[in-house]
């Protein structure tokens, strides 16, 4: 199914049809589970969470999300990565509250690959996040589509409503920021 077919059964859907909401779970399953490996491969070794899981709970999570007017595809798996991002925060912040000291690891990638990549926390990431957000929500929101969501800088450019030459600007400025901050202000 292609992004016109998933945006028209959003836009249903979110309108009430109930029988929109089968063949639009159908359309957008397996791309959620691999968002799910891509969020659940940057955790911790030891991490029992199956992408399955992820999934399911997101899903519980953008059913109860019914009030969004969809605009698109892109639009979609941006609330979903959002969505994602929390459940994965709350359980990190679930889990150091009851093992204080237990991290979880998110290599960050696309930096310059001459210097080594720091390997944050994601309670430590989201504070950054969070930060970077109140200082630049463009580019905060942006970290957020890329980086939890998976969206290209075309999809992202057309969820920010922006030219994609900007997503890209944007992108690095924000990657840079993050790299700085998680090393603690050192370059």
């Amino acid at each position: 199914m292609d992004a016109t077919d998933v945006t028209a059964l959003l836009m249903a859907w979110s309108k009430g049809d109930e029988a929109a909401g089968t063949p639009l779970m159908d359309a957008v399953y397996d791309e959620l589970r691999q968002l799910a490996r891509a969020h659940l491969r940057r955790e911790r070794s030891d991490q029992s969470l199956p992408a399955t899981a992820l999934v399911h709970e997101a899903y519980v999570r953008l059913v109860d999300q019914r009030h969004v007017q969809w605009q698109n595809r892109a639009h979609f798996f941006a609330i979903a990565a959002r969505i994602m991002r929390r459940l994965l925060v709350d359980r990190a912040r679930t889990r150091d509250a009851a093992k204080r000291g237990a991290a979880i690891t998110v290599p960050l990638t696309d930096f310059d690959p001459s210097i080594p990549a720091p390997q944050p926390d994601l309670l430590e990431l989201d504070i950054a996040l969070d930060k970077l957000s109140a200082l630049d929500a463009r580019q905060g929101r942006l970290v957020e589509l890329r980086f939890f969501g998976g969206l290209t800088v075309e999809e992202a450019a057309e969820v920010l409503e922006v030219a994609p030459i900007t997503v890209k600007r944007d992108w690095a400025l924000a990657r840079t920021w993050l790299y700085r901050e998680l090393r603690g202000g050192r370059a």
